[in-house]
């Protein structure tokens, strides 16, 4: 059924109320070469704020430090009632290895520099951003803990992170009655489904509300991309990227497989009198397991499309073709464990109702 962004959901397993699309705040501040100059900025939050939005994403190194002074600006006359989530980990000054990474160190830092750059003094969500696979859990999860303690951080969570580091996380801080995670933030969209593999059943069996991020899959779910853009000659990554679109060419993100799903989802679109990047936002903010995707729209028009994605209802059988045309191979044992076959033996004549 349609949504409306004040149509909230619960985060994971805590209490906390968030709308069904996150306005990802990477767009705001214009330093990284692309992104919306600050009135712009001010637009995008005025009018999701308008339409009952709530719940914003952010990271201590978005746009060097504007994305974070940006929203902390627009934010101050309504902080109470909106939900501010931001990052820590990744490094924040170059040549000091102890500016970022999970370490303890870093997380506190960094989330003193949050909260003078939101003009706060506590953030909503924090989440460790990326995994430095070298922090022992039980300091990471302890740092965590004394932030909520000290009321700089209400709840914490993660991102980017191995399924089984992430229940292993969960685990302890339930044994050590810590804080436990509410969320788990990873890239997923009709183009990127490898989170159905472990991450997005562990989350759901561990109490942590899913946050997609990239469910355009960098803009190639939004039509815009064609066979001539398999091989472009500006295709070059890094700095020397010449626009984000031969950046998305050479990271490998426009591929056949990718534009035959861009082509479904197009042809969906035309069915319902919707785009097809309203379509393949709508197939990710229905997905078993998904609290809010986060949209990063840099102007007024791209907002506005993508909040038309609340209306869009789709038909099972439109469903069963964006699934079909996406499917990913999901490896052993899952793709097993989810034959008939197995489920005959395991469960014999019983019918048994299962709800995933």
């Amino acid at each position: 059924m349609p949504l409306t962004l004040d149509t909230y959901r619960l985060l994971g397993r805590s209490g906390l109320r968030v709308s069904p699309l996150a306005l990802g705040a990477a767009t705001f501040g214009t330093e990284w070469g692309w992104g919306a100059e600050r009135e712009e900025a001010r637009k995008l939050f005025d009018r999701y704020t308008e339409l009952g939005g709530n719940f914003f994403d952010t990271a201590s190194t978005y746009t060097n430090g504007s994305s974070e002074r940006l929203l902390g600006e627009f934010a101050r006359g309504d902080r109470e009632r909106l939900v501010l989530a931001t990052k820590y980990s990744t490094l924040r000054r170059p040549g000091d290895p102890n500016s970022g990474g999970t370490h303890r160190k870093s997380m506190l830092a960094s989330v003193e520099a949050s909260l003078r750059q939101l003009g706060t003094d506590y953030i909503d969500l924090l989440y460790l951003n990326v995994w430095d696979f070298r922090t022992p859990v039980e300091e990471i999860l302890r740092g965590l803990d004394d932030l909520v303690r000290q009321g700089k951080a209400l709840y914490v969570a993660v991102s980017s992170a191995p399924a089984w580091q992430v229940s292993r996380m969960q685990s302890l801080a339930d044994l050590r009655g810590w804080s436990p995670l509410v969320a788990l933030e990873i890239e997923y969209s009709l183009i990127e489904r490898a989170g159905e593999r472990d991450l997005i059943p562990m989350a759901r069996e561990m109490g942590l509300g899913v946050v997609p991020f990239s469910p355009l899959g960098g803009g190639v779910l939004t039509g815009k991309y064609g066979r001539d853009d398999l091989n472009p000659a500006d295709a070059v990554a890094g700095e020397t990227a010449s626009s984000r679109k031969s950046l998305n060419a050479a990271l490998g993100m426009v591929t056949e497989r990718t534009l035959a799903i861009a082509d479904v989802a197009k042809e969906v679109a035309t069915e319902l009198g919707h785009t097809p990047a309203q379509v393949a936002l709508a197939w990710t903010l229905n997905a078993p397991g998904v609290a809010a995707p986060i949209i990063g729209a840099r102007t007024i028009a791209q907002l506005e499309d993508n909040l038309g994605a609340l209306q869009v209802d789709l038909t099972p059988s439109q469903l069963a073709r964006l699934d079909e045309v996406s499917a990913i191979d999901l490896g052993n044992p899952h793709g097993l464990l989810a034959s008939d076959h197995i489920r005959t033996v395991t469960s014999g004549d019983m019918k048994i109702e299962t709800r995933r």
